[in-house]
């Protein structure tokens, strides 16, 4: 066999998926990598620098300029505001301690409604793709208000709840450039009745078990609806390793955080964060 063809053996579609912004007429798709054919990489120095040199290769269709990030307040190495981007570093220090520095899933959710959940979860997803060695993937789970393919200027084709629907589809066709340098999108999809049997499916589990070992050191944000208003955050937060409770600052009362806290189980519960 020639080097040729055993390279193409090992060549494997990153986050391939068309993403299409408001803005462009013609889709484009993201590049495609050498990987490790197993895509079981241990951990170690020298399977991470590889890693390393594999997110570089990572390259966006089109990045949003600096204005349209500050425009839709989601932070960035030049971000104005260094206050905030401060503090999701710093959420995001803890979340890797918390994990001893490996990869996991995030359910973000809020107390109540328009608390701010899914400000709190692109910035943090966006926080995790400021280190160059990381990738973040936000997956949209509010089926009832999606929102993320609005913040991120994109109309996606296909989504999460396509994906559970078709055992034949491959997860890569769910995943969309964002405009950031190494942050992906999975939006919620076209199909959002009885949201709850997507959640509960065992498809659903093998969604969130490829994806994160899809990628050592991917992390994954799920942004959810309100614990208040849906159990699918209570569902989510099940599914995943930790759970992020967003209150929005003097707008609900001590026992409804209590409330909030107390239905998600103590072990996966990362901490309360107060927007405001």
């Amino acid at each position: 066999m020639s080097d040729k063809q055993e390279n193409t053996k090992n060549i494997y579609d990153i986050d391939k998926g068309v993403a299409r912004t408001q803005d462009q007429s013609q889709s484009t798709s993201a590049d495609r990598v050498l990987v490790p054919s197993s895509l079981e990489i241990k951990s170690g120095s020298v399977e991470r620098y590889v890693i390393s040199k594999q997110i570089a290769k990572m390259r966006e269709p089109s990045l949003l300029s600096v204005d349209d990030l500050n425009q839709k307040r989601i932070i960035h190495p030049e971000s104005p505001d260094r206050a905030i981007i401060d503090k999701f570093r710093e959420l995001r220090t803890r979340l890797l301690e918390i994990s001893k520095g490996n990869n996991f899933t995030l359910a973000v959710t809020g107390v109540t409604e328009g608390c701010g959940a899914s400000f709190a979860a692109v910035n943090l997803a966006a926080a995790f793709a400021l280190d160059s060695s990381k990738t973040a993937l936000i997956i949209d789970c509010n089926l009832r208000e999606p929102s993320l393919h609005n913040i991120l200027d994109l109309m996606p084709d296909l989504g999460v709840t396509d994906f559970i629907e078709d055992p034949d589809m491959d997860i890569a066709s769910v995943i969309y450039p964002t405009g950031i340098k190494r942050l992906r999108l999975i939006p919620a999809g076209s199909r959002r009745e009885s949201s709850g049997e997507f959640f509960t499916s065992f498809r659903m589990r093998q969604f969130l078990h490829s994806l994160r070992k899809r990628y050592p050191d991917r992390f994954i944000i799920l942004d959810t609806p309100s614990i208040a208003v849906s159990p699918d955050a209570r569902i989510i937060s099940e599914l995943c390793d930790l759970t992020l409770v967003v209150v929005p600052h003097g707008r609900v009362t001590e026992s409804q955080i209590v409330s909030a806290v107390s239905s998600i189980p103590s072990q996966k519960c990362a901490g309360v964060l107060v927007n405001g």
